[in-house]
This record gives C-alpha cells, structure tokens and sequence, in this order.
C-alpha cells in the first residue's frame, strides 16, 4: 500500500469509539456476557461513523455528560449542597470513634501476638490495622467530613504504637516467665522514656 492510499480500516470505528454512540441510544441492550448490545439486532456495533438505527435518550446524555472525569475538590463541587447536607445527617462521629477505637484495639491485640509467637514484627500488620480503623470508622460512622480521616489515622499510629508495646509486654512475660498482668503492673514507663 502507498502511503497516499487509504488503509482497509482507516474509517473504522473502535469498540470504544462506538460504544460512545450506544451508551446513549434508547436502542442499546446491556448482556451481561457481551456487554453493550444493539437491542434491534442483540449484536455488538458494527456500523462505521454512523449508526442508521441511532435514537438518541436524552436522559442518558445528560446523565453521562455529568459523569465526565473529575477529582478531588471538584468531587466535592459536583455534589451539590443538599446531597451534601443530606450525607452530613447520616455522620455519626461518636460511632465512627468507637469501632475505630474496638478495631484499633484489636488490631494491637494481634500484633502483639503475631509479633510474640513468630519472633518478628511484621511490617503488613501497620497497614492492616490502619486499613481496619479506617473502613470501620467509615463504615460505622458514614462521616465525609475530613475530621472523621484524621481521627482514623491517629487511632491507626496509636495502635501500631500500643502493638508494639503488647509485643514488649508478651516478650517480657516469656522471659521472667510471669504472666502478663504482672508484666504490665511492674513495666516503668519513665525507665524507657
């Protein structure tokens, strides 16, 4: 081929390109195996720059025009102020607070015990707990407002904190051979500081 003909495919659509017509037909199927199918024909697209059976739907237009890629702050300014206001009723800080404070708990819990009864400190066990208090605190307590992160992250970097203070604990008892409490009860935090 010279360079001045046409390639076979050079007005051929992509998939994607075509799809972009078909997310906004009122013609359009969704199959679950296939994906986006003609409803006329229960076939993927296959017309080039023009589809004869487009219908626009209007809705889907409108819908997929405010859908475009945004991030961060204008995340935020999508949203409008009701729905705003409307996710703000459903926070509920105090909740968000205690299963941040049960979850980051248990989480030391557990790196303290992992860390005692292999021997090593596992450095996945930070981000666990941290994952942990953070989906718990979201989930719990629906917050949106950026004191509901803050309060995740320091019950996150207390727990890795009070975890390795466990693990202190634990490998203290299995040498003098005492028990836990008893370990707790005489361990000087003044001596370490």
């Amino acid at each position: 081929i010279k360079s001045n003909q046409i390639k076979p495919n050079q007005n051929s659509m992509t998939r994607e390109e075509q799809l972009v017509f078909c997310k906004k037909c009122t013609n359009r199927k969704l199959d679950m195996q296939e994906g986006l199918l003609c409803g006329l024909t229960n076939q993927k697209a296959d017309f080039n720059l023009k589809c004869s059976t487009f219908n626009l739907d209007e809705e889907a237009e409108e819908r997929l025009s405010k859908t475009e890629e945004i991030g961060g702050e204008e995340a935020t300014i999508a949203v409008s102020e009701k729905e705003l206001e409307k996710l703000r009723t459903h926070q509920n800080y105090k909740l968000a607070l205690t299963a941040g404070l049960v979850v980051g708990l248990l989480g030391a819990l557990l790196w303290g015990l992992i860390t005692v009864v292999t021997g090593y400190q596992i450095g996945y066990m930070a981000i666990a707990i941290g994952a942990g208090v953070g989906i718990a605190m979201r989930f719990f307590g629906k917050g949106i407002d950026p004191i509901f992160g803050f309060t995740g992250a320091i019950i996150a970097i207390l727990s890795c904190v009070l975890g390795n203070y466990f693990s202190i604990v634990g490998f203290m008892a299995q040498y003098a051979n005492v028990g836990y409490l008893d370990v707790v009860t005489a361990f000087n935090l003044d001596e370490v500081f």
